[in-house]
Formats: C-alpha cells, structure tokens, sequence
C-alpha cells in the first residue's frame, strides 16, 4: 500500500540536494524537468534548434545511448514511464557510473540479471532514488511514477517555498508541492495529478537537460582593455561577462561564468600585440642587459638608450627582430673597470618614455633584476674578410684587455702575426694575411667582464677573395641631429661623412661595421628626407667606395620626465639627485641645471627657506649636472631636518633639435638618516681570569644598526682581524673558538675565550671588514668593500668633540658617541662664572648614527650671555648615566670639560624702551639704529634690510655695524621730505638672512640674526 501522509519519504523520484557536483547536477536536473513539464505537457513549444518534435527529441537521445526505445523500433512516447526507466535515463543523462556487483533492494528478479540494476544502483549511490519501501528495501522498478510525485520532486529539488494555503485537487500529502509548482509556473492547475507521467514528458525533460549538459564555448573575444570577455555559446547565445580585475595580456587566464545554471570555467588569453608593460629584465653577462616587453614597442623609442636608467654608463638599446626584446649595452668607458654589472647583485633599471607599436601606451617602470654571469664565454662565429683579415665575435661582451692580446689567437696552429682590433662589446677584427681556402682559429684566454675565460676550441673558417666595397645595409635617425648607418662590412676607414654637401660634415664613430654620426645644429638633418654620403668607405680589403643613402628622420617627441629623486649626504651637507629619463642639459642647454627651474617644499607644502634654499625655494648654490647618469646634482647647506619632502620640477627641457619641456611634477623624498655608516668606538674588556688565561672581549659600536645576513652580515667571524701588541706588523684572524655576538642592534661583542695573549690596549688595532647595515650599505667607504683599522679606544661613552652648543642664552644641546639608554640630568653642569650651574633635561634624548642628542636647560633661571664663555661636564665623581650596555658615561669634570660653542642667535633689546632709536644727519638724512645683545657683523650692500616710513618703502638704504659700539647696527636712509613727529619708521630683516648669513653675532659659528620687523614713532625715538 502508499503511504498516503507523505511519499516523498519513500518515493525515489525525490532530487535530495546533497552540495558538490551532485548539488549542481540536480539543479540541471530540476530546472530541466521543469521546462520540461511547464511546456511539453501543456503547452505546444518546440524545444531545441534542431529537435522540435517529441518524436526528433527521443531521436537525437536514442543517439546519444541515452534511450533504446523498444524492440519494434517505436519510442512508445505514449507509454507510461516506469521507475527502472526513470533510473536508466538519469543514469545516462547525468554520466553516472553504472554499478555491479551490488544488490540494494529485495524486490522479487532483482538480480545481477536484470538490466535495470546499474542503473538504479547508480541512482541509489548518487542518493537521487530510493526504494518505495525504505524499511523492506522496495524499489518497485515496474511501478509508474504519478504528476504529483512529480510535481513534489521539482518543488523539493528547486527547494521552493510550500505555501500555507493552496487551491488544487491534489491527494492531501501532495497539495503543497503541488501548489508550489503551481504558483512557479511548472505544472497547469487543472492536470490529473493522480495520473502516471507518460515517457513523452520524460524524453521532453530529458532532452532539456542533454541540452542544458551540452552547452559549450564556442568562441570568445576580449574588449575594453581585457575588462570584458563575450562567450558565444553552442547554443547560438552570447554570454558576456565583466571582470573585476582586467585579464594580463598575453597570459591565460581562467574565467568562470553560469549560463542556464550551468557553470563554465574558460580559460582565456588576452591577446595584445602592442605591449603594456615591461614583463622582464635579466643579465647573465655584465656587459649586457635584456629587457623583455609583453608585446611590441615602438622602434624609436625603444632604442633610444635615454628611455633607461641605471645605476651604470649605457652605451646603447637594440631592439631585437621579435619586436619585444630590448638589448642594453653598458658603455666600455672603462675597459676593464667599474662600469659594469655586479654579479649576483640586485640593481634596479627604471624604464621610462616608451612607447608601445601602437602608441595606445608609454610605457614607465622600475624593475629590480640580479645579474648573474656563470657561463664561459665561447666564439660564436668566425668570418674572413678577404684575404687580409677576419672578424672573431663572442658569445658575450669580452674584456678588451684580454681580447686584443694577439699571442690568445693561433690560425692553423699558429700564432698571427698582425693586429687585433677590439669592437666593443663582442667582437674582434685582426689583420693578418690569409690564404684562400679552410682555416682553423684557435682561441685562448680571452676572458669576459667576470673574469671566467673562454674555452679553447677550434673553429673553422672560409677565407675568399673580396674585390667588393661595401654597401649601405640600413640607415636610422631618430632626431636631427643623429644618423646611424650599417654595412654588410666592418668598415676599416672612411674620409668623411656629410649630410647633402661637403660642408655639412659631423661627428663619426666607427665600431664594426656601423658608423654612428653626430651632427652640430648648424649641420643638422631637415624635417624631410636627407641624402648622408659616406666617402671612402673602405673595408678590410682595401675596396673602397662612396656611398650615399636616403634617411627621413622622425622627431623626438617623447618629453623629459624625472624617473627619481635620491637624498645623500657629502662633506656634511645634503645632496639631492634628480635623475631624469634623458639628456636634459648640453653647452646650449642648461635648462636642466637653472636653479628656478628646481623648488624644495615642506610636508605642508610651504617652501623651505635656508639649508642652501632661497626665499621662494630655489636652491643657491650652482647645480650640477652628471652627462652619464642624467642626473642634476643639488647640493644644501648643512643636513634638512628629518621629514618629508617634496621636490618641483618644471621648465626642464631635453636636447632634441625641438627641445621637449617637461611636465612639472613634484617627486616626494624623505629625510631620515642618510649619514655614513661607520664605527663610533672599539673597546675592550676581560674577564673570567686563571693564571695569565682570562678571556678577552671586544666591543665595536657601529653608527646605525648592522646586517645580520647576506653579505654585509656582521655576525661573521672572517669580518674580523686583531694586532694584539706594540710592533705587530700583521692582522691575525680570529681563533676557531673565537665567537661573535650582537649585544645591541648597533653593537657587535667578540670574544676570545681563555687566551694568554698580552693586549697592549695602547697600541691594539681590531679590524673590520665587509660589515654592512640593514639597508645594504658598507662600512668606512660607499659600498667600495674595503676594511677599516681603528685602534681600541676606552669603554666608556664620551662627550663627541666639539658638540656642546648653547642654542639659547639658557639651553645647551650635547652630543655623546653612544647609545645611552639613561640620562641623569644630576650628573652634568655647565661652569659658568667660576661655578657649576645645575642643568634639567628639556625633553627626552634622541638617537642618530649611533650618538645620544640631549637637550638641557639651565635650572634656576640662570641665563649665559649672549657670547658665552662656559664649560661643559661632570658635577658628580660617579655618573649614573650610561649606555644600553650598562657602561657609565667617561666625561671629565664641568670646569676642565668641553667648551660651550655659541650657537645663540642675536637678538635686538629695546633702548630706553624703544624698539630702534633715530639720529638725525644732514638734510633729510637719518639713521635708525638697532640695539642687539651682542656684537654684530654685516655685509653691506644687501637687500635683506628694508625701510619703510608709515608705510611707504624708502629706497636709498644703506646699512653698517655702528663703528664705535659693535651691537648695534645703523641704518641709514634718506626722505624726500623731513619727517613728521608722529611719522613711523620701521626697520624689517628679511628671512634670508638665515641662509644668506648677512647680519650674524662675531662668533665663529656665525649666527645669523633672525628675522624681525621693529618700528618706533619719531617723537618717541628720535636722539635729543
């Protein structure tokens, strides 16, 4: 009997939800069967393009093996479905694997030999079917499946809402489904729901899931900068899709979408011609960079060796025939020296202004690339030329040194006799004589920018008769000014290169077999097409001809633009580099070096005004300019305080024949601590004593905390060397039970355990070498790995010489050469007066390369005066100030201790309550005076002093210190009129005087009068 409560329980047309592949599988399914029932049962719509009747339906699944139909060849579409059926179909239709081997259910012919077994095994496994009768294990294979258990299974397998209240006439247990399905559109409200669902509804719905299952991507194209991919699908529709992240050119790239609840996962390419990006830099010599492009670049511009910067000379930028692939040459300034790569070292190339085939992008961008040169050089091809030399060119850029040394080369086991011409980067030519015919070279010795030699092999070669000259093969210019011509040759000679007459002849460089020619403006090539005559291009033959040939060059267009701004330091000032993208300065353009042309401006944006800056900016100092890095040279007063900065540029052009002008930009730098990286202090202690044995510590501070790996790591005992006593000609390496150990970030301990060495602590040196801090820099020299000797000094932290300064009449700033980490204020005084004055910390100590900063400030209100004669040092016997490794502070005692430097700056006093006082002189002459609290000097003739009389600027100003009172300084002016009583004179320094040091006290130091504006009525200071 049915359970009349709720057959959904038992019945196995139930679609359970289950998650994974299944889950979206029976989604198909359900949605399938839906389509199926809400229009081939009711409604006459054809399903498929191709498939329109029920009968071509059952057709194109019977050729799928999806249906049999019966013996007689009919579809038996008016037949009712049986489950065994159901269970056959889903198996087919859903790829389910067929199961043997096992029984599930007791149904009577329920055995290995009923074909329905697999199948509705296969269903069972995948939890798609049950039995009808759980508890017997029923699956009733002949039993008929009904509408409303039809209806129930697409409600529950969509997972759609059972409504509270319904209107069908349905069985009571089914009248929810049924009006859910209803309510969604899946099944008419007037059906038979007791009635068996017929095989044409089965092969309907089954035809609609093959098609949903057997959609594909036909094709796709990619549009909106790889933002948008259009798929069209098998069944005629397109699907477009829009990302969140553009698709990477050139790279496939997976695309997930769904279409008609099937979920497609595509692998798509964006294709790009036209390159986007500089997809990768590598080096495997040190003469050579590679630069690779995701797509093709612009000739022009990717030869024009300006567009890339690196921290090294660049000679030349080939662009290779893939149009993608770009080869720096490092110039061979140096044969064998520094202008070259450093193997297994991290540079970084920043590639700017090129512009890709299409000219839809110019292309900017720094790439970091570690050269790496482990493969010896090889011949890669010999060539005569003629009887009278040949061409040898290498695998690699070789060493000229190594390669013009004629006793490496031997032809037919002979050393030549002749001479090797060296044609950077690669190749050589010698000059020798040849006979007709095969030869054989043999190569020795010659060796490549990282000292790995070639490999003797012999290489053989033709030698012909050569009675032609040589020809033009190309011709290139990409400004005005340039011309670059090949051969099919190497040209030994020429007279003379012009561009259309004799006259306008131009520079020539000669390498191989191109000529690179140079063109002053006068001589320069026209807009439109040139005739450049080479005469006398002669090869190594001695053939000889002139030629001529058609060059139409394209104007630089590509504009200058700044690829970085560094921060240095030199001789205690600060340097900034502005490195641009080409040549920017020339003997007729100083553009890139003209001081307006460059504004330093502050975090908030305001210009900075001193530290070698102008009042608008505008450095003071002449810049430099470096030709072969593109770099303009600033060089400050002193050091910027620590902070963000901003550096404007504009108004810079390059030295194409039509100068290109910068766009103004403004590059962000930031001041921290660009000092030098160096040692403070070595010292020494021992400890743990047996006899003359004792262990034997070294201490070396350095100025900035040290590497702890890599190659600058600090922990490495071959960094160290001692000489332990007087006389020691020699550094002897630490022992093997030596250890080394980092007591603090800046402060390296060495420890010699139980030795009876003698340390002479007067005479013994500590050496260290290749000791690096965490940003990479060396020690003692820039990054030039050299070691340095500093004898051991005492333990104790010291005042830095010449440190302590008075900043104001009660403040004094000091300096010590360590890391103290406790400052007692109680141990310190300033001797002033023939007495100890007591100090008080003004805020708390600060910390820079490797030196404590404290600031103190005179307790009890005493005041020095304005140009002070003090001493700084020790109240106490016993400090208890001292550095991170509990070591007290060695300074000696106030009244012998370091003197107090005067960096006070004047400041102008009122005189009988008057800010200026007035004389009158002759006429309309008068001179106000200034008042300051110590003696001046001026520089005359400024205009940092200006006058003014209610208002109205006076020009005829001159000033000068008062010749008989050094405090004070006149300023003389006269007016048109004589000055009324209650007329007001004001006397304004201006703010350059910081910088520009015009007016400042008679110290040393120099200290520059801040700027003031003061004022006064005349009846109030006029001099009786």
């Amino acid at each position: 009997m049915r359970n009349t409560s709720d057959p959904i329980k038992e019945n196995s047309n139930v679609m359970n939800a289950q998650g994974g592949d299944k889950k979206v599988m029976k989604k198909i399914l359900s949605v399938a069967l839906s389509t199926a029932m809400a229009f081939s049962m009711f409604a006459s719509v054809a399903f498929g393009d191709t498939a329109v009747t029920p009968q071509q339906q059952f057709d194109a699944l019977k050729a799928k093996g999806i249906f049999n139909g019966y013996p007689d060849g009919t579809a038996g579409l008016d037949k009712e479905m049986t489950r065994a059926e159901f269970a056959k179909v889903i198996t087919k239709l859903l790829g389910l694997k067929e199961i043997t081997g096992t029984l599930s259910y007791n149904d009577k012919n329920y055995t290995a030999k009923n074909w329905a077994v697999p199948y509705i095994e296969a269903v069972t496994a995948a939890g798609i079917m049950e039995g009808k009768n759980v508890e017997k294990k029923i699956f009733d294979f002949n039993g008929k499946v009904t509408v409303a258990e039809m209806a129930t299974i697409l409600t529950r397998a969509l997972d759609l809402e059972i409504p509270t209240e319904t209107n069908n006439n349905a069985a009571a247990w089914a009248k929810g489904y049924v009006q859910a399905a209803i309510n969604a559109g899946l099944i008419d409200a007037n059906a038979n729901f007791s009635g068996n669902a017929s095989r044409e509804l089965l092969v309907g719905a089954a035809y609609s899931i093959d098609q949903a299952q057997s959609l594909k991507v036909e094709s796709y194209t990619v549009s909106e900068a790889g933002k948008v991919v259009e798929f069209k699908i098998s069944d005629g529709e397109t699907v477009k899709v829009t990302l969140d992240k553009a698709l990477e050119a050139n790279k496939e790239t997976e695309v997930k979408f769904t279409y008609k609840d099937k979920e497609f996962t595509e692998k798509v390419t964006y294709v790009v011609t036209a390159a986007t990006k500089v997809q990768s830099v590598t080096a495997d010599n040190l003469k050579q960079v590679t630069v690779t492009f995701d797509g093709d670049v612009d000739a022009a511009t990717a030869e024009d060796v300006n567009n890339y910067q690196l921290s090294k000379d660049l000679k030349s930028a080939v662009l290779s025939a893939d149009k993608k692939t770009v080869v720096l040459t490092l110039d061979n300034e140096y044969y064998t020296g520094g202008n070259k790569l450093d193997n297994q070292k991290a540079i970084k190339l920043t590639v700017s202004g090129i512009k890709n085939s299409d000219g839809s992008k110019t292309i900017a961008q720094e790439v970091t690339f570690t050269p790496v040169d482990v493969t010896t050089p090889s011949v890669k091809e010999v060539k005569g030329l003629g009887t009278g030399a040949f061409q040898v060119v290498f695998s690699e850029p070789v060493d000229r040194a190594s390669a013009i040394t004629t006793s490496n080369y031997k032809v037919d086991g002979k050393v030549i006799s002749g001479t090797v011409e060296y044609a950077f980067p690669d190749s050589v030519i010698i000059t020798t004589s040849l006979t007709t015919g095969d030869h054989k070279l043999t190569v020795s010795n010659v060796q490549d920018f990282s000292g790995l030699k070639v490999v003797p092999v012999e290489s053989d070669f033709a030698v012909a008769a050569d009675t032609e000259a040589p020809t033009v093969t190309s011709a290139k210019s990409y400004d005005l000014q340039k011309v670059e011509i090949e051969f099919n040759e190497p040209i030994k000679s020429f007279t003379r290169v012009y561009n259309g007459t004799a006259a306008k002849t131009g520079e020539v460089t000669r390498s191989g077999n191109k000529l690179t020619v140079t063109f002053t403006r006068t001589n320069a090539l026209s807009v439109g097409e040139n005739t450049i005559v080479v005469e006398g291009a002669t090869d190594y033959s001695g053939n000889t001809a002139t030629r001529e040939v058609k060059v139409t060059p394209t104007l630089d267009t590509v504009k200058p633009a700044v690829s970085n701004v560094a921060v240095s330091t030199d001789n205690g000032n600060h340097v900034l580099k502005v490195k641009y993208s080409k040549s920017v300065y020339s003997n007729t353009n100083t553009t890139g070096t003209a001081k307006a042309n460059y504004t330093i401006k502050d975090k908030d944006g305001k210009v900075v005004v001193g530290y070698g800056l102008d009042g608008s900016g505008h450095p003071v100092k002449t810049i430099g300019y470096d030709v072969n890095t593109n770099e303009a040279i600033i060089t400050l007063s002193g050091y910027l305080p620590q902070g963000n900065y901003t550096v404007e540029v504009s108004g810079v052009q390059d030295n194409a024949y039509v100068p290109n002008t910068i766009v103004p930009v403004s590059s962000a730098i930031t001041v921290g601590n660009t000092s030098e990286f160096k040692v403070n202090r070595f010292w020494s202690t021992e400890e743990n004593s047996n006899g003359t044995k004792r262990d034997v510590n070294f201490f070396v501070t350095f100025s900035k905390a040290v590497a702890t790996e890599g190659t600058g790591n600090a922990l490495e005992k071959s960094k160290y060397a001692l000489k332990w006593t007087t006389g020691a000609t020699t550094f002897e390496a630490l022992p093997s039970n030596a250890t080394v150990e980092l007591v603090t970030p800046e402060t390296v301990k060495i420890t010699v355990p139980y030795t009876d060495k003698v340390l002479n602590a007067a005479d013994a040196k500590l050496r260290v070498s290749l000791v690096a801090d965490q940003n990479g820099g060396f020690a003692y020299t820039d990054n030039s790995y050299v070691s340095g000797e500093i004898a051991v000094a005492g333990q104790a932290v010291s005042l830095v010489a010449d440190s302590v300064k008075a900043t104001a009449t009660n403040k004094v700033t000091v300096k010590f050469d360590g890391i103290l980490n406790t400052v007692d204020a109680n141990d310190f005084a300033v001797n002033a007066g023939g007495s100890d004055r007591a100090v008080v910390l003004d805020g708390q100590p600060t910390y820079s390369n490797g030196q404590t900063i404290v600031n103190f400030t005179l307790a009890n209100d005493y005041k020095l005066s304005a140009a002070p004669t003090a001493k700084f040092g020790l109240r106490v016997g016993t400090p208890n100030t001292q550095d991170n490794l509990g070591v007290r502070v060695s300074v000696p005692a106030a009244a012998a201790g370091l003197n107090v430097i005067d960096n006070i700056k004047p400041e102008a006093v009122k005189v009988d309550g008057q800010e200026i006082k007035l004389a009158a002189g002759t006429g309309n002459e008068f001179t106000a005076k200034v008042k300051f609290d110590e003696a001046i000097q001026a520089v005359s003739n400024t205009n940092v002093v200006k006058l003014s009389v209610t208002g109205n600027t006076v020009t005829d100003v001159a000033y000068e210190v008062d010749g008989t009172d050094p405090t004070v300084l006149n300023v003389t002016f006269t007016t048109e009129n004589v000055l009324a009583n209650d007329s007001v004179v004001t006397v304004e320094l201006n703010s350059s005087n910081a910088d520009s040091k015009v007016i400042t006290d008679a110290s040393a130091a120099k200290n520059a009068v801040a700027a003031f504006s003061l004022s006064g009525v005349v009846s109030e200071i006029l001099i009786p």
